[in-house]
Protein backbone atom coordinates (compact mmCIF):
# COMPACT_ATOMS: atom_id res chain seq x y z
CA UNK A 1 0.00 0.00 0.00
CA UNK A 2 2.81 2.47 1.12
CA UNK A 3 4.50 1.55 -2.11
CA UNK A 4 1.64 2.33 -4.02
CA UNK A 5 0.97 5.51 -2.53
CA UNK A 6 4.09 6.73 -3.05
CA UNK A 7 4.07 5.79 -6.93
CA UNK A 8 1.42 7.72 -7.04
CA UNK A 9 3.09 10.95 -4.96
CA UNK A 10 5.71 10.53 -7.97
CA UNK A 11 3.39 9.94 -10.65
CA UNK A 12 1.66 13.50 -9.61
CA UNK A 13 5.15 15.37 -8.84
CA UNK A 14 6.12 14.63 -12.15
CA UNK A 15 2.80 16.03 -14.15
CA UNK A 16 2.98 18.93 -12.04
CA UNK A 17 6.63 19.59 -13.07
CA UNK A 18 5.84 18.88 -16.72
CA UNK A 19 2.82 21.42 -16.63
CA UNK A 20 4.61 23.81 -14.88
CA UNK A 21 7.36 23.72 -17.32
CA UNK A 22 5.79 23.48 -20.51
CA UNK A 23 6.16 25.95 -22.02
CA UNK A 24 9.46 27.13 -21.26
CA UNK A 25 12.28 24.92 -21.74
CA UNK A 26 14.88 23.89 -19.09
CA UNK A 27 18.16 24.70 -21.15
CA UNK A 28 20.62 24.21 -18.13
CA UNK A 29 20.17 24.21 -14.47
CA UNK A 30 20.02 28.14 -14.39
CA UNK A 31 18.94 28.78 -18.02
CA UNK A 32 15.15 28.17 -19.89
CA UNK A 33 13.78 29.38 -22.77
CA UNK A 34 11.03 29.06 -25.85
CA UNK A 35 12.73 26.82 -28.18
CA UNK A 36 11.33 25.44 -31.22
CA UNK A 37 7.90 27.51 -31.42
CA UNK A 38 5.63 25.65 -33.69
CA UNK A 39 3.17 28.97 -33.69
CA UNK A 40 4.57 31.54 -36.19
CA UNK A 41 1.64 33.44 -36.49
CA UNK A 42 2.06 37.48 -35.94
CA UNK A 43 0.18 37.01 -32.54
CA UNK A 44 2.60 34.47 -31.47
CA UNK A 45 5.78 36.58 -31.84
CA UNK A 46 5.98 34.93 -35.28
CA UNK A 47 7.19 32.14 -33.35
CA UNK A 48 10.37 33.81 -31.74
CA UNK A 49 12.57 32.54 -29.10
CA UNK A 50 13.11 34.24 -25.78
CA UNK A 51 14.18 33.26 -22.60
CA UNK A 52 15.66 33.50 -18.76
CA UNK A 53 19.05 33.26 -17.30
CA UNK A 54 18.94 32.94 -13.55
CA UNK A 55 21.70 34.05 -10.43
CA UNK A 56 21.78 34.15 -7.32
CA UNK A 57 20.64 37.85 -7.41
CA UNK A 58 18.13 37.66 -9.71
CA UNK A 59 16.82 37.05 -13.50
CA UNK A 60 18.12 38.44 -16.75
CA UNK A 61 15.40 38.11 -19.13
CA UNK A 62 16.63 37.63 -23.07
CA UNK A 63 14.07 39.55 -25.70
CA UNK A 64 10.45 40.21 -24.95
CA UNK A 65 8.62 38.92 -27.61
CA UNK A 66 6.08 41.15 -29.50
CA UNK A 67 3.36 42.96 -27.24
CA UNK A 68 2.18 43.61 -23.99
CA UNK A 69 0.22 40.42 -24.18
CA UNK A 70 2.96 38.37 -25.41
CA UNK A 71 5.08 39.50 -22.88
CA UNK A 72 2.41 38.75 -19.96
CA UNK A 73 2.76 35.34 -21.29
CA UNK A 74 6.33 34.99 -20.94
CA UNK A 75 6.28 36.47 -17.23
CA UNK A 76 3.72 34.30 -16.43
CA UNK A 77 5.75 31.48 -17.35
CA UNK A 78 8.87 32.84 -15.76
CA UNK A 79 6.98 32.96 -12.43
CA UNK A 80 6.31 29.07 -13.09
CA UNK A 81 10.12 28.94 -12.40
CA UNK A 82 11.33 31.68 -10.00
CA UNK A 83 10.23 34.32 -8.19
CA UNK A 84 13.52 35.96 -7.76
CA UNK A 85 13.85 39.55 -9.42
CA UNK A 86 13.56 40.59 -12.72
CA UNK A 87 16.46 43.07 -12.93
CA UNK A 88 17.74 43.14 -16.53
CA UNK A 89 16.23 43.05 -20.03
CA UNK A 90 18.76 42.08 -22.88
CA UNK A 91 17.39 43.04 -26.63
CA UNK A 92 19.39 40.58 -28.83
CA UNK A 93 18.18 43.32 -31.46
CA UNK A 94 14.91 45.68 -31.55
CA UNK A 95 12.70 44.33 -34.08
CA UNK A 96 8.97 44.30 -33.31
CA UNK A 97 8.76 40.39 -32.26
CA UNK A 98 12.22 40.83 -29.99
CA UNK A 99 11.39 43.93 -28.44
CA UNK A 100 7.87 45.19 -28.18
CA UNK A 101 7.19 43.33 -24.86
CA UNK A 102 9.95 45.42 -23.09
CA UNK A 103 6.48 47.77 -21.83
CA UNK A 104 6.08 44.38 -19.09
CA UNK A 105 9.54 44.22 -17.54
CA UNK A 106 10.23 47.75 -17.37
CA UNK A 107 7.10 48.05 -15.27
CA UNK A 108 8.69 45.77 -12.97
CA UNK A 109 11.85 47.90 -12.62
CA UNK A 110 14.12 45.87 -14.80
CA UNK A 111 16.47 47.39 -16.78
CA UNK A 112 16.51 47.33 -20.35
CA UNK A 113 19.90 46.92 -22.67
CA UNK A 114 20.66 47.03 -26.40
CA UNK A 115 23.48 47.48 -28.48
CA UNK A 116 23.14 51.49 -29.27
CA UNK A 117 22.70 50.86 -32.69
CA UNK A 118 19.53 48.75 -32.18
CA UNK A 119 18.52 51.24 -29.66
CA UNK A 120 18.76 54.07 -32.35
CA UNK A 121 16.13 51.61 -34.44
CA UNK A 122 13.71 51.74 -32.30
CA UNK A 123 13.68 54.60 -30.82
CA UNK A 124 13.52 55.60 -35.20
CA UNK A 125 11.04 53.07 -35.87
CA UNK A 126 9.16 51.95 -32.83
CA UNK A 127 6.32 54.35 -32.68
CA UNK A 128 5.29 54.71 -36.54
CA UNK A 129 5.71 50.25 -36.39
CA UNK A 130 3.18 50.22 -33.47
CA UNK A 131 0.98 52.84 -35.15
CA UNK A 132 1.05 50.70 -38.59
CA UNK A 133 0.93 47.12 -37.03
CA UNK A 134 -1.84 46.28 -39.59
CA UNK A 135 0.96 45.85 -41.86
CA UNK A 136 2.86 43.01 -39.71
CA UNK A 137 -0.78 40.99 -39.79
CA UNK A 138 -1.79 42.03 -36.25
CA UNK A 139 -4.57 43.59 -34.87
CA UNK A 140 -5.30 46.67 -32.39
CA UNK A 141 -6.58 44.05 -29.54
CA UNK A 142 -3.45 42.03 -30.24
CA UNK A 143 -1.00 44.94 -29.30
CA UNK A 144 -3.35 46.39 -26.51
CA UNK A 145 -1.67 47.68 -23.44
CA UNK A 146 1.67 47.89 -25.94
CA UNK A 147 4.22 50.84 -25.54
CA UNK A 148 7.33 51.28 -27.16
CA UNK A 149 9.94 51.04 -24.51
CA UNK A 150 13.81 52.32 -25.28
CA UNK A 151 16.50 50.64 -23.48
CA UNK A 152 17.70 52.96 -20.77
CA UNK A 153 21.70 50.98 -20.89
CA UNK A 154 23.35 50.62 -24.23
CA UNK A 155 26.86 50.15 -25.11
CA UNK A 156 29.02 49.24 -28.40
CA UNK A 157 31.36 46.24 -28.28
CA UNK A 158 31.18 44.23 -25.40
CA UNK A 159 29.45 44.66 -21.41
CA UNK A 160 29.65 41.82 -19.01
CA UNK A 161 26.53 41.25 -16.59
CA UNK A 162 26.75 39.91 -12.94
CA UNK A 163 24.11 37.91 -11.45
CA UNK A 164 25.70 36.99 -8.46
CA UNK A 165 27.13 33.52 -8.93
CA UNK A 166 26.84 33.97 -13.03
CA UNK A 167 28.53 36.04 -15.13
CA UNK A 168 27.01 36.97 -18.39
CA UNK A 169 28.25 38.52 -21.98
CA UNK A 170 26.83 40.60 -24.28
CA UNK A 171 28.83 40.61 -27.26
CA UNK A 172 28.05 42.32 -30.89
CA UNK A 173 30.64 41.68 -33.43
CA UNK A 174 29.74 43.25 -36.87
CA UNK A 175 26.36 44.40 -38.44
CA UNK A 176 24.93 41.36 -38.82
CA UNK A 177 20.68 40.55 -38.65
CA UNK A 178 20.52 44.23 -38.07
CA UNK A 179 23.36 47.02 -37.10
CA UNK A 180 23.66 46.31 -33.30
CA UNK A 181 22.50 42.47 -33.58
CA UNK A 182 23.94 41.15 -30.28
CA UNK A 183 24.37 37.60 -29.01
CA UNK A 184 24.05 36.64 -24.88
CA UNK A 185 26.70 34.12 -23.60
CA UNK A 186 26.74 32.40 -20.50
CA UNK A 187 30.53 30.97 -20.55
CA UNK A 188 29.76 28.47 -17.18
CA UNK A 189 27.49 26.91 -19.48
CA UNK A 190 29.10 27.30 -23.03
CA UNK A 191 25.73 28.63 -23.77
CA UNK A 192 24.21 30.81 -26.39
CA UNK A 193 21.20 33.08 -26.77
CA UNK A 194 21.87 34.09 -30.49
CA UNK A 195 19.08 36.14 -31.27
CA UNK A 196 18.13 36.52 -35.00
CA UNK A 197 21.84 35.60 -36.02
CA UNK A 198 20.67 32.58 -36.31
CA UNK A 199 17.67 31.16 -37.70
CA UNK A 200 16.91 26.99 -37.48
CA UNK A 201 14.72 25.36 -39.60
CA UNK A 202 12.81 28.70 -40.50
CA UNK A 203 13.85 30.54 -43.49
CA UNK A 204 15.09 33.85 -42.09
CA UNK A 205 14.12 37.70 -42.04
CA UNK A 206 17.22 39.50 -44.40
CA UNK A 207 15.63 42.68 -45.33
CA UNK A 208 17.68 44.51 -42.92
CA UNK A 209 20.96 42.56 -42.92
CA UNK A 210 24.40 42.91 -43.49
CA UNK A 211 25.38 39.54 -45.35
CA UNK A 212 28.95 40.31 -45.01
CA UNK A 213 29.13 41.25 -41.25
CA UNK A 214 26.39 38.41 -40.93
CA UNK A 215 29.15 35.97 -41.82
CA UNK A 216 32.07 37.65 -40.27
CA UNK A 217 29.44 37.01 -36.71
CA UNK A 218 29.00 33.88 -37.59
CA UNK A 219 32.66 32.96 -38.06
CA UNK A 220 33.07 34.48 -34.42
CA UNK A 221 30.38 32.51 -32.84
CA UNK A 222 32.35 29.70 -34.55
CA UNK A 223 35.18 29.69 -32.43
CA UNK A 224 33.43 30.25 -29.13
CA UNK A 225 33.60 27.39 -26.95
CA UNK A 226 29.81 26.44 -27.07
CA UNK A 227 27.63 23.73 -26.90
CA UNK A 228 23.86 24.87 -26.87
CA UNK A 229 22.60 27.64 -28.82
CA UNK A 230 18.96 28.81 -28.57
CA UNK A 231 18.52 30.65 -32.07
CA UNK A 232 16.27 34.13 -32.26
CA UNK A 233 13.69 31.50 -33.88
CA UNK A 234 13.84 27.63 -33.83
CA UNK A 235 15.17 24.96 -31.87
CA UNK A 236 17.77 24.33 -29.60
CA UNK A 237 20.74 24.04 -31.74
CA UNK A 238 24.61 23.66 -32.17
CA UNK A 239 27.71 24.99 -34.05
CA UNK A 240 26.34 22.48 -36.75
CA UNK A 241 23.29 25.12 -37.27
CA UNK A 242 25.69 27.94 -37.33
CA UNK A 243 27.53 26.52 -39.96
CA UNK A 244 24.08 25.85 -42.17
CA UNK A 245 22.85 29.88 -41.70
CA UNK A 246 26.43 30.79 -43.17
CA UNK A 247 25.82 28.84 -46.00
CA UNK A 248 22.27 29.54 -46.37
CA UNK A 249 22.87 33.30 -46.31
CA UNK A 250 25.65 33.57 -49.17
CA UNK A 251 23.67 31.20 -51.26
CA UNK A 252 20.79 33.26 -50.99
CA UNK A 253 22.51 36.37 -51.05
CA UNK A 254 24.54 35.26 -54.91
CA UNK A 255 21.90 33.47 -56.50
CA UNK A 256 19.05 36.35 -55.67
CA UNK A 257 21.58 38.67 -57.17
CA UNK A 258 21.97 36.68 -60.34
CA UNK A 259 17.94 36.27 -60.87
CA UNK A 260 17.12 39.70 -59.89
CA UNK A 261 19.72 40.93 -62.54
CA UNK A 262 17.53 39.56 -65.08
CA UNK A 263 14.02 39.58 -63.50
CA UNK A 264 11.79 41.88 -61.52
CA UNK A 265 9.42 39.20 -60.52
CA UNK A 266 9.27 38.55 -56.99
CA UNK A 267 7.69 35.07 -56.66
CA UNK A 268 9.19 33.46 -60.08
CA UNK A 269 12.54 34.47 -58.47
CA UNK A 270 11.67 32.98 -54.81
CA UNK A 271 10.16 29.85 -56.62
CA UNK A 272 14.10 29.85 -58.28
CA UNK A 273 15.97 30.29 -55.03
CA UNK A 274 13.08 27.66 -53.23
CA UNK A 275 14.60 24.84 -55.34
CA UNK A 276 17.96 25.62 -54.26
CA UNK A 277 17.72 26.69 -50.97
CA UNK A 278 18.19 24.16 -47.78
CA UNK A 279 15.22 23.09 -46.69
CA UNK A 280 12.80 24.88 -43.79
CA UNK A 281 9.70 24.20 -42.63
CA UNK A 282 9.04 27.20 -41.35
CA UNK A 283 8.44 30.58 -43.26
CA UNK A 284 8.20 29.73 -46.86
CA UNK A 285 6.56 33.25 -47.05
CA UNK A 286 9.89 34.93 -46.12
CA UNK A 287 12.08 33.87 -49.24
CA UNK A 288 9.68 36.19 -51.60
CA UNK A 289 9.45 39.32 -48.87
CA UNK A 290 13.45 39.04 -48.55
CA UNK A 291 13.87 39.28 -52.73
CA UNK A 292 10.95 42.30 -52.78
CA UNK A 293 13.02 43.91 -49.79
CA UNK A 294 16.53 43.10 -50.54
CA UNK A 295 16.96 42.74 -54.07
CA UNK A 296 13.99 44.42 -56.21
CA UNK A 297 13.99 47.72 -53.56
CA UNK A 298 10.66 47.47 -52.77
CA UNK A 299 7.99 45.86 -50.08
Amino acid sequence: MKKMLLLSLVAVTLLFTQTAFAELTKISDNVYSYAGEKDSSPAHSFGANAGIIIGADGVLVVDTLISAKEGERFLADIRKVTNKPIKYVVNTHTHLDHAFGNCVFAKLGATVISHTADRAMLDRIGAGTLKGISNYGLKSEDMAGTEIVLPTLSFSDRMQIYLGDETVELIRTASSHTEGSLVVYVPSKKLLFAGDILFTDFHPFMADGDIAGWSKTIDTLLAMDLEKIIPGHGPLSTKKDLKEMKEYLLLFDRKARELAATSQDAAAIAAELKKILPQRSMADWMIAYNVKSRYLGKK
